[in-house]
C-alpha cells in the first residue's frame, strides 16, 4: 500500500499554519510556566532508556500535529512493513532485517539462519577467550579488526563504551583508514604470534580494507608469522576471496543487512570477542526489547516515533540544519561518529523512493564531542552563536570502571565525586541553554577578569545568553551490553521513522559510489601522469602530486 509524502498531507499544512501563528516564537521558560506538568508529560520512558523532552520546541498542539503527521503518511504500516521483511530497500530490492538478527529464536524472519550462524560465531568467541592473555603461542592478546564505514564505526564505538565488561586479557584495535599512519600505528603495539586479525568486508572488495588487508598479512610474514589461517578470519560473504587470502575461517551474513545496521551479525565479531557469549546476547537482547517498544507503543508513548517527528520539526519548520549530540561518558565517544553514518548515510537523499525531487531538507547534520571536552571547544557557540543547534545530552546515573588492580574505598569516593561533577556539568549545560542569561541579571554580577576600560553595559552585552535553546535528554541507569544495544536500537527507529516520513529510502546510499568509481580511474594516474581527459584542477593537481 502506497502512502502519500510528509508534504502532501493536511498534516503538514496543519504544521505550517502552527508555525506562522504559534511555532515561531516558542519560548522554554514560557512553556514551562504555562504547563506545570509539562516535565511528568515530556518525559517518556522506554526499555533501559528515559527521555526527558520538556526542553525541546515543542508544546501540545506541535506533538498533535505531528502524530496526526505520522497517522497520515501510514508510519505504523511502514514499520510493520520493515520488520516484517517486506522490501523496503525499493532501489536494490532488497529488505533491510537488522530487527531479525536480534530477535529471540525462533521469533524474527530468517530465525533459523540467523541463530545457526549467531551460534557458530560465539563458539568461535568462546574458543579464542578461553586461552586469551595467554603467552604459548597461538594464544590471543590482541584483536585488530580491519574494516571501513559500517564494518568499523559499530564496533569501534561498542567495545570502549563496554569497558568495563571487556576480557582483561584482550586488547583491540581498529583500523579503517587507507592511510598507512592508520595501521602502522596500530602493528608497533601487537605481537604477531598473538594477534588475531578480522578483515570485516561483505564483498571483500572494499577498498580501503583489503589495501589495509594485504598490508597486515605482509607484516604478518615478514615478522615471522606462518599460519594465516589461525591468524586471519573474516567476516564476509565472499569466502572464494577469502580462501584466496589464506583465510579459512569466515562468518557471513545476508544482503538484508546494510552496512550500517550490522553491528548486530557477524560484523559484530570483535564486539563478542570483547564482551563475551553472554554480554553479547545481553546486547541483542536489549536491542530486541526497544524493537518492540516501537513495534507495540502508542503512538505518543513510541519514544523513537517522537524523536523522529521532532526531527521533521526541527528540520522542515525550525529550519535547524545540524544536531549535537554530547554524551557525558568517555566510554560513548564514538557514539557520535557512530550515528553520523547511521543518520546522514541514511537519509542525506534528494529524492524520494521513487526517485522524484524533494521540495524540503532531509537530514540534519550530525556532529558532537563527549562532555565535558565540548564545553571547553564548541559549546560557546552553542550558547552565544547566531545559529540555534538543538543538543542532546547523554547522562549515565551510574558509572562502570575497568580500573587496574582493586579499587580501594578512597579511590572509589573521588571516582564517584568525579561521575558526580559530570552529571552536574551536564545538567548545568542544559539549564543554561533553556534559561540564558539576560542583560540585566549579567549587569548585576561582578566580573573581576573583564576590562576596566569597557563600559559595564557593553561587559553586559557580551555576558548575555540569549537562552531558549533547545536540549533533549536521555539517561540510562548505566552503560550495560543491555542499555547499549537498547539505546542504538533507538536510534535506528528513530532515523527509519524520519526518513519514512519523507519518503525516501533510507536503506541505499548512491552517493558513495561516485567518488569510489572516480578513485579507481585516478589511482592509476598518480603513477603513469596521464591526465588525458581530466578537468583542469584536477589534472594540475596530479601534476603537483608528482
Amino acid at each position: 500500500m502506497a502512502f502519500p509524502r510528509c508534504d502532501r498531507t493536511l498534516a503538514w499544512s496543519a504544521l505550517g499554519g502552527h508555525l506562522q501563528a504559534h511555532g515561531r516564537d516558542l519560548n522554554l521558560r514560557q512553556l514551562f510556566a504555562d504547563d506545570p506538568d509539562r516535565v511528568r508529560r515530556l518525559g517518556i520512558q522506554a526499555p533501559e532508556v528515559f527521555a526527558d523532552l520538556s526542553r525541546s520546541h515543542l508544546d501540545v498542539a506541535t506533538l498533535h500535529h505531528l502524530l496526526d503527521l505520522a497517522r497520515e503518511c501510514g508510519l505504523a504500516e511502514q514499520r510493520d512493513a520493515l520488520m516484517g521483511g517486506d522490501v523496503v530497500n525499493v532501489t536494490e530490492g532488497r529488505a533491510a532485517l537488522h530487527t531479525a538478527l536480534r530477535a529471540p529464536r525462533g521469533q524474527g524472519p530468517h530465525s533459523e539462519q540467523v541463530h545457526e550462524a549467531l551460534d557458530r560465531m560465539l563458539a568461535f568467541v568462546e574458543e579464542v577467550r578461553q586461552t586469551a592473555g595467554g603467552s604459548m603461542p597461538g594464544q590471543i592478546s590482541d584483536v585488530v579488526n580491519i574494516g571501513i564505514g559500517g564494518s568499523d564505526l559499530g564496533p569501534q564505538m561498542v567495545v570502549p563504551a563496554l569497558d568495563a565488561f571487556v576480557h582483561p586479557g584482550l586488547n583491540f584495535h581498529f583500523v579503517s583508514n587507507a592511510d598507512g599512519q592508520d595501521l602502522a600505528s596500530v602493528l608497533r603495539k601487537v605481537n604477531p604470534a598473538h594477534t588475531l586479525f578480522v578483515i570485516a568486508s561483505k564483498t571483500f572488495t572494499t577498498q580501503e580494507t583489503m589495501a589495509n588487508a594485504q598490508t597486515a598479512r605482509q607484516w604478518f610474514l615478514d615478522h615471522g608469522g606462518q599460519d594465516i589461517a589461525r591468524h586471519f578470519v573474516a567476516t564476509t560473504t565472499n569466502v572464494k576471496l577469502a580462501a584466496d587470502f589464506g583465510i579459512t575461517q569466515t562468518f557471513g551474513f545476508w544482503d538484508w543487512v546494510g552496512g550500517r545496521f550490522s553491528m548486530w551479525s557477524a560484523i559484530g565479531l570483535p564486539i563478542a570477542l570483547s564482551l563475551g557469549s553472554s554480554n553479547f546476547l545481553a546486547m541483542l537482547a536489549g536491542a530486541h526489547a526497544m524493537d518492540e517498544h516501537f513495534a507495540q507503543a502508542p503512538l505518543e508513548q513510541n519514544l523513537p516515533t517522537l524523536l523522529g517527528l521532532m526531527d521533521i520539526w526541527y528540520r522542515n519548520f525550525k529550519g535547524y540544519t545540524s544536531r549535537c549530540v554530547v554524551p557525558y561518558h568517555h566510554g560513548l565517544r564514538r557514539l557520535p561518529a557512530y550515528l553520523q553514518q547511521l543518520v546522514m548515510e541514511s537519509n542525506g537523499k534528494g529524492v524520494d523512493a521513487q526517485g522524484g525531487p524533494l521540495p524540503f531538507a532531509t537530514s540534519d547534520v550530525v556532529w558532537g564531542e563527549p562532555g565535558t571536552n565540548g564545553q571547553h571547544a564548541f559549546f560557546q557557540m552553542l550558547h552565544q552563536g547566531t545559529d540555534v543547534i538543538p543538543v542532546e545530552f547523554l547522562l549515565v546515573k551510574q558509572a562502570s570502571y575497568r580500573a587496574p588492580g582493586s579499587l580501594t574505598p578512597a579511590m572509589r569516593t573521588l571516582l564517584n565525586e568525579q561521575h558526580h561533577m559530570l552529571l552536574a556539568n551536564g545538567l548545568a549545560q542544559a539549564q543554561a541553554l533553556m534559561w540564558g542569561k539576560s542583560a540585566d541579571e549579567a549587569m548585576r554580577e561582578s566580573v573581576p577578569t573583564a576590562s576596566p576600560d569597557m563600559a559595564p553595559e557593553a561587559i553586559a552585552r557580551h555576558r548575555t545568553f540569549p537562552g531558549n535553546r533547545p536540549s533533549l535528554t536521555l539517561l540510562l541507569d548505566e552503560v550495560t551490553p543491555r542499555s547499549l544495544g537498547a539505546l542504538v536500537a533507538l536510534y535506528e527507529h528513530r532515523t527509519f521513522v524520519s526518513g519514512a516520513l519523507w519518503g525516501i529510502n533510507s536503506f541505499d546510499q548512491w552517493g558513495v559510489e561516485l567518488g569510489k568509481a572516480l578513485c579507481k580511474d585516478l589511482l592509476p594516474r598518480l603513477s603513469s601522469g596521464d591526465t588525458s581527459g581530466l578537468d583542469a584542477a584536477t589534472a594540475a593537481m596530479i601534476a603537483r602530486l608528482r
